[in-house]
């Protein structure tokens, strides 16, 4: 089992930005890894106090084989001078010790690892 972070910001608290926000995070995730979704064994979203407008994990749920994956939402804890309006999450899945693991940090979240960081993919 392995772990692989990542994060994104969204501009507005609006479902429309959160779901270009989460699609584009999970598309990351999927291609940098090499990692379907029957491959995961749990997802947990964090958001911080100012996203409300939807839930990471119902917008995942309708990407193809992600309505098996468990998922939990939840608030993240507030500190003062912290990234705004971000998304973040923590996947567990099934990848082999010898496989690279690729972490997707996006939009104004890349300055939050930029060490785990890598250039997005096209």
């Amino acid at each position: 089992m392995r772990a692989i972070r990542g994060a994104t910001t969204v501009p507005e608290n609006t479902v429309e930005a959160m779901r270009e926000a989460v699609i584009e995070l999970l598309d990351e995730l999927e291609k940098r890894n090499q990692l379907h979704p029957t491959d995961i064994i749990s997802v947990t979203f964090s958001v911080t106090k100012d996203l409300n407008a939807t839930f990471p994990a119902a917008i995942a749920r309708s990407r193809p084989y992600w309505d098996s994956v468990p998922m939990l939402d939840v608030q993240e804890m507030q500190v003062d001078g912290s990234l705004k309006r971000c998304i973040r999450f923590l996947v567990h899945a099934y990848l082999p010790t010898s496989t690279p693991i690729y972490h997707a940090y996006l939009r104004q979240a890349a300055e939050l690892r930029p060490d785990w960081n890598v250039p997005q993919l096209l």
